[in-house]
């Protein structure tokens, strides 16, 4: 008879860590968004440059809780899905998860290649240089520059869909899935 840890079978709830980190990365891409958002316009000025230190330091801040999330995740299972599903649904709620935790990693760091491509150092806090992961290469900086906002955006859209099917959940379908990020919400 083989012995399984107690991890390794998946519980109805999530972990108050994986809670905890979902919420605090959820919080953190929603001020970097928005301040990528506001800033992109603005003509060059101090305050600027000062708001682009801003969100490369959110970046960064989503980077390290997302390695920290993803490897969570790894060690410990999700809960099952709410018992009655439909398969195709699972497993399009599985592939949106998937590509969530790929683009909270992938977003940062082509943020970070973009700084480095185009020759300015990231400096975590204003205190911690951080090395370039490639040389100073403008064409490249650009490609991506675009490459960040693109994931950006379809980000944006995986979260509202994500949003949206746990809202669906939880007043059409009332099954337990919101609850399992939200305990604090009454049983039905």
């Amino acid at each position: 008879m083989m012995a399984y840890r107690m991890s390794s079978f998946p519980s109805a709830a999530y972990t108050r860590t994986a809670i905890t980190l979902h919420w605090l990365i959820f919080a953190l891409i929603a001020c970097g968004f928005a301040l990528g958002q506001y800033m992109a316009d603005l003509p060059l000025s101090p305050m600027k440059l000062k708001y682009f230190s801003w969100h490369k330091w959110l970046g960064i801040t989503i980077f390290m809780f997302a390695v920290a999330r993803v490897t969570w995740r790894a060690t410990h299972p999700a809960p099952l899905p709410p018992a009655g599903g439909p398969a195709w649904q699972n497993a399009v709620a599985g592939a949106i998860h998937v590509l969530l935790y790929i683009l909270i990693v992938t977003i940062p760091l082509s943020g970070w290649l973009h700084s480095s491509a185009a020759g300015v150092q990231t400096v975590y806090l204003g205190l911690i240089p951080l090395p370039d992961l490639v040389g100073k290469d403008k064409p490249l900086s650009e490609f991506f520059g675009e490459i960040h906002e693109i994931l950006n955006d379809g980000l944006a859209v995986l979260v509202v869909t994500h949003a949206a099917a746990a809202l669906k959940h939880h007043f059409i379908d009332r099954d337990d899935t919101l609850r399992r990020m939200l305990p604090f919400l009454k049983p039905r």
